[in-house]
């Protein structure tokens, strides 16, 4: 297979391209094109002659096969798991969200530089942006990352080891953090979230972190978006109608689908 570039001839470049730098005469003599040039003038001669060298038509010889075999990027389109029945949330329960949500970003961004100054306390030691690891037990605490059962009493008054039970998103932490650090958390989490179950920590730090991504999104937060509200839909699936976690799985999809106008991602009444 072979494409074809087509060249104008010199005299249609005229005719296309009025000279803009025109080139004063110089001596022939004086200028030595194997050297490299000494002013402007020599410069834009010395590319008027490398043009002039170049072929007026330009064959490449292009193998299919090894093209094909390049060809690896997959792109996924697919939305979310229809609701089962039941589960679906009104349209005016979805508005609601969408309207609660816009209110919790604009309150972020007019407060971010206020808490954006405040003092940690000395037990909040946040990680590096790259500490993926670091940022789950940040997150989510070692209970959760490490699968720690815990006794019946410890679930009644967990008390506030924060390194046990992660960190909530204050606004004095999230306010700290910025948009590259943003993404990289929010991809740590619905990492994490693939293949582990929805639990309440979770829950918090991806709402907040929504709250928190600016608008237009980039390329890597739209499919990391799209992801969160795939995997939400699926885990929906497998929950029977009083389980605690519907409620906000569907808020997931909601400000994925809703807010975040990835439409075809919404449920429907």
């Amino acid at each position: 297979m072979a494409y074809t570039l087509w060249s104008p001839h010199e005299s249609d470049m005229e005719e296309l391209m009025p000279r803009l730098l025109p080139l004063e005469s110089c001596d022939t003599e004086e200028y030595n094109s194997n050297e490299p040039p000494r002013n402007p003038q020599e410069y834009l001669r010395q590319v008027q002659r490398e043009a002039s060298l170049c072929p007026d038509v330009v064959v490449a010889q292009i193998d299919p096969k090894k093209l094909k075999k390049k060809q690896s990027v997959n792109v996924s389109i697919t939305g979310c798991l229809a609701a089962p029945q039941g589960f679906s949330p009104s349209l005016k329960w979805q508005q609601q969200q969408v309207s609660k949500f816009s209110e919790v970003r604009q309150s972020v961004n007019k407060h971010r530089q206020h808490w954006k100054s405040q003092f940690l306390d000395d037990n909040v030691v946040m990680p590096k942006t790259e500490d993926e690891d670091g940022w789950k037990r940040f997150c989510l605490g070692e209970n959760v990352c490490l699968d720690i059962q815990l006794k019946e009493e410890d679930k009644v008054n967990p008390g506030l080891d924060y390194v046990k039970t992660g960190f909530p998103p204050f606004l004095s932490i999230v306010s700290k953090l910025n948009q590259s650090t943003i993404s990289a958390v929010l991809e740590y989490l619905i990492n994490w979230f693939e293949e582990r179950d929805f639990v309440p920590q979770l829950g918090r730090w991806l709402y907040a972190l929504l709250a928190c991504l600016e608008k237009p999104l980039l390329p890597e937060a739209h499919s990391l978006i799209r992801q969160l509200a795939r995997r939400c839909s699926a885990v929906r699936a497998n929950l029977s109608k009083d389980d605690d976690r519907l409620s906000a799985l569907n808020l997931m999809i909601c400000i994925v689908a809703r807010y975040f106008e990835q439409n075809d991602l919404a449920d429907n009444e």
